[in-house]
């Protein structure tokens, strides 16, 4: 299965697995650094980093590693391995400030998961190769990316309206804003090559910018 894949993307998820084996076996550990508001608020920062190195349980770990084995060497093939390291640490920060700002009256809000940095990968590969098609559980045909990122994006918009699940779709969230801007950012020569792409991608994320407070209020 790991045929092909980049040192430092199996570097990322060798982490990943020993600090979340850590986490199961010891909760005290879990609890230690894993994202809550109150203590991101107050003088614990370093758990919006720390805490996407954690997970639940061995699903939650498996489908985030899996999808990063997928789409990172994507992002190191177009763009190379220092511009994937900003991407997967910028769009894990993103993440986790999206998630205090939306859940900023929630002290007791925790989370743990490579949800956000995933998703930062996953919207730069798309960025990069809108042309790739993905294919999904129960899902027999290909969807091609771009609308698969659009609708990833809605998806999360509306489990964090309805709290779908025990699943962190602000730092989905916020990860996929991330990914989109830095990418955009370490190679803006997407906007005349993929000008359409990034158009249609961005859409979806200025409207909930704009429409972030409504959405609360609903």
């Amino acid at each position: 299965m790991l045929e092909g894949i980049n040192t430092v993307v199996l570097i990322v998820i060798i982490a990943n697995v020993i600090f979340s084996i850590k986490g199961f076996e010891d909760y005290a550990f879990l609890d230690k650094y894993k994202f809550q508001v109150s203590r991101v608020k107050g003088d614990e920062k370093i758990r919006m980093l720390t805490s996407g190195f954690l997970h639940v349980d061995w699903m939650h770990l498996i489908l985030n590693m899996y999808v990063l084995y997928a789409f990172g060497n994507i992002v190191i093939s177009f763009l190379g391995t220092l511009p994937f390291l900003i991407i997967y640490f910028g769009s894990l920060i993103a993440g986790s400030l999206y998630t205090l700002q939306y859940h900023k009256n929630e002290p007791y809000y925790s989370a743990v998961g490579a949800s956000g940095a995933v998703s930062g990968i996953v919207y730069a590969s798309i960025l990069l190769y809108p042309g790739m098609s993905l294919y999904l559980f129960f899902i027999p045909v290909p969807i091609p990316g771009y609308i698969f990122g659009v609708g990833y994006l809605l998806y999360s918009i509306y489990g964090m309206k309805k709290q779908v699940g025990n699943v962190g779709h602000a730092a989905h969230l916020g990860g996929a804003i991330g990914g989109f801007a830095l990418t955009l950012l370490l190679n803006p020569v997407l906007f005349n090559t993929n000008r359409m792409f990034v158009i249609l991608l961005a859409i979806p994320i200025i409207l909930l910018l704009v429409f972030s407070d409504k959405l609360k209020s609903l």
